[in-house]
């Protein structure tokens, strides 16, 4: 009976942090629409926007939001970079090559990042203070109530970006149809480098969003760019709806399992997940369009 009573606060947990693997699942998903390619640098974007919030906060004295806002713009610039000088010298490459590739740039974004701001795991203030108030017996912190409200206005954004404007389109088409999109006048490497921007500015959010509840250091990346992997391969990879529903499931499942498991045991929880996903149903929960391997 105990254990149950902390269902509901699991619950909560749960939500934020599935809202933080949804977001860091959708920038793979961008990617992904645009170029085929698995981004494993995904998760430095999001380690990058966390330090580089707290280093212009704390070490430049910037306000929170001007930390937040240039944080983000330098992180969307660092994707452009990764385009640029990784991805694009090997655009004839074949798909594991360029898979091998970004995980190299997620090692060096790694290390260049603890030689910049140290080893030590950094975290920043709660961006409406630190007190929570009780709802039904469960405590929730106005923290988790922003991330959630931030998170739905960068999905909506992101869905207006792909459903509703001729750049979204054309960004899936140059993945989806090459020879369609070359013949309509659409540059796929242009679309492929904006991809890339796009993606590094939703992790950079995602980091921001994560850095006052979770501790963020150089290697924090890899873990929540897996995490975030797998919410997009568990909803149903190439689909930004998947991405959130996945994000949300595997949060709230995760949260969970500490009732039941010790909390030692809760990372590994996305690992089994996704193992039992890809046995049972490698489409993911809404179904995945097949990705082939035309090169632009």
């Amino acid at each position: 009976m105990e254990t149950w009573s902390y269902i509901p606060q699991l619950l909560i947990s749960g939500i934020t942090f599935g809202a933080i693997y949804a977001l860091v699942g959708l920038g793979f998903v961008t990617i992904a629409r645009a170029s085929q390619i698995i981004n494993f640098a995904q998760g430095d974007f999001v380690m990058l926007g966390g330090m580089m919030t707290f280093f212009l906060l704390k070490g430049a004295g910037l306000s929170y939001p001007l930390a937040g806002i240039f944080a983000v713009a330098i992180v969307i610039l660092i994707g452009f970079l990764l385009h640029l000088l990784v991805i694009y010298p090997l655009r004839k490459a074949s798909l594991p090559i360029l898979l091998m590739a970004t995980l190299g740039a997620s090692l060096f974004l790694s290390s260049t990042s603890a030689l910049l701001f140290g080893t030590l795991p950094k975290s920043l203030p709660p961006f409406l203070g630190r007190s929570s108030f009780e709802m039904g017996g469960v405590s929730i912190s106005p923290q988790s109530l922003f991330v959630l409200g931030a998170t739905f206005l960068v999905l909506l954004s992101l869905y207006f970006l792909s459903h509703r404007t001729f750049l979204g389109k054309a960004m899936e088409a140059s993945s989806t149809d090459p020879l369609g999109a070359d013949l309509s006048g659409i540059s796929r490497n242009l679309m492929i480098f904006l991809a890339f921007g796009v993606s590094a500015g939703v992790g950079s959010i995602a980091g921001i969003f994560i850095t006052p509840v979770f501790y963020v250091n150089y290697y924090s990346g890899t873990l929540i760019g897996l995490k975030g992997f797998i919410a997009a391969v568990l909803g149903g990879w190439g689909k930004h709806g998947g991405a959130i529903l996945g994000g949300f499931v595997l949060g709230v499942v995760e949260s969970l399992s500490v009732a039941f498991i010790p909390s030692g045991y809760k990372d590994g929880v996305a690992f089994v997940i996704l193992l039992l996903i890809l046995h049972f149903r490698p489409k993911g929960i809404l179904g995945s369009p097949f990705i082939d391997s035309r090169r632009w």
